[in-house]
């Protein structure tokens, strides 16, 4: 009698499944790469526009406004077709959860309040010349064995995640830290807590996050110790202007690993204007403020997008980073650059999107 309820309610249950992905890739050309300011050309693996993926995703109607959903979303380098977040099956998000009116639940790897709070003041996003490439974690900001939820009341966003094991990753690069966590001998280890609070309608929003991740033994970045953490304070907001878009935010940082305790402050701050309906033009600013120190570093990117169709767009972009001191900030997110030298870069792509 059992089983013939459970396939009744699984026979009237409404549910789907969506293939989506992106694949993007481009060239670029950026000088000054080391100390003998030697020019390279190159087809990046991390992102042209839009880091490429293919994902999962799925819902099931459980009646009463309550639906199960999921998402498995793999990301890979185009250049090469290899496995991108450390060599993830699904590095991107791997969640399952549920959703309804008072908001959504999930469970898995899954991106986190820092990053979601960006997406629409960050006017670049994740492109090769972008703020990402003066803090990689932003672009990455995910979690591992994490439990989230975000929800949105005519505008209120609220949202939090607490993770028992940020990243378990030892490949290397912004999305792997090499913190495992979920130790029974310390409570601490690797924990990662993230929270957003904020007001967001079509026209204006506003919202702050805050994302405290904690070391342990062997961790990346000098984080090798519970009682060395990792902590960012994000105000971000953005305006629209008929079609125009104006972001800004700052992002303040504090880092206490085992080499010593570091201070920051990025500011950023951009526009993206419609100049047709099939061509955007978008431009950003931003500085690194490294607190006691003179390492600091600016950006300037502007970039053109031409949409060909609703899911194909080639682009081009400019862009320069300064480096002051002793900073070595590459402008193109993954490369290298000669410290204190400012770098110079050209890039052009197409993307698309099914």
């Amino acid at each position: 009698m059992a089983l013939a309820l459970l396939a009744a309610g699984t026979a009237q249950a409404q549910s789907n499944v969506t293939v989506y992905g992106i694949i993007d890739t481009a060239l670029t050309r950026v000088d000054n790469t080391n100390a003998n300011g030697d020019s390279v050309t190159k087809m990046p693996s991390l992102t042209g526009s839009f880091p490429s993926r293919i994902g999962f995703r799925g819902t099931e109607d459980l009646g009463g406004g309550l639906a199960a959903i999921f998402t498995l979303e793999s990301g890979f380098g185009p250049d090469t077709g290899t496995m991108g977040q450390g060599g993830r099956l699904f590095g991107r998000q791997a969640t399952v959860g549920l959703k309804g009116k008072w908001g959504t639940l999930q469970l898995g790897r899954q991106i986190n309040m820092t990053y979601i709070a960006m997406l629409k003041a960050d006017v670049l996003g994740p492109n090769l010349f972008a703020i990402g490439s003066i803090d990689p974690y932003l672009p990455n900001a995910r979690s591992d064995n994490s439990v989230a939820y975000l929800g949105n009341f005519d505008g209120l966003v609220v949202g939090a995640t607490y993770s028992f094991g940020r990243d378990t990753s030892s490949a290397g690069g912004p999305a792997a830290t090499n913190c495992a966590g979920e130790s029974a001998a310390d409570s601490k280890a690797c924990r990662q807590y993230t929270a957003m609070l904020g007001y967001e309608v079509k026209a204006y929003g506003i919202n702050a996050t805050y994302d405290k991740l904690h070391g342990n033994v062997g961790a990346a970045n000098g984080l090798t110790s519970s009682r060395n953490f990792d902590r960012r304070v994000t105000v971000n907001g953005y305006w629209m202007f008929g079609g125009t878009k104006l972001g800004a935010g700052v992002v303040d940082r504090k880092t206490d690993a085992a080499t010593g305790v570091t201070e920051s402050d990025l500011y950023y701050l951009g526009v993206s204007h419609p100049v047709t309906p099939l061509l955007t033009f978008d431009a950003q600013v931003a500085r690194k403020d490294v607190k006691h120190s003179g390492d600091d570093t600016k950006m300037i990117v502007a970039r053109l997008t031409y949409y060909l169709s609703t899911r194909t767009a080639i682009y081009g972009a400019l862009g320069r980073m300064d480096n002051d001191g002793a900073a070595a900030v590459a402008l193109d997110a993954g490369g290298t650059v000669g410290a204190g030298k400012a770098q110079n870069g050209v890039m052009a792509g197409i993307r698309h999107h099914f």
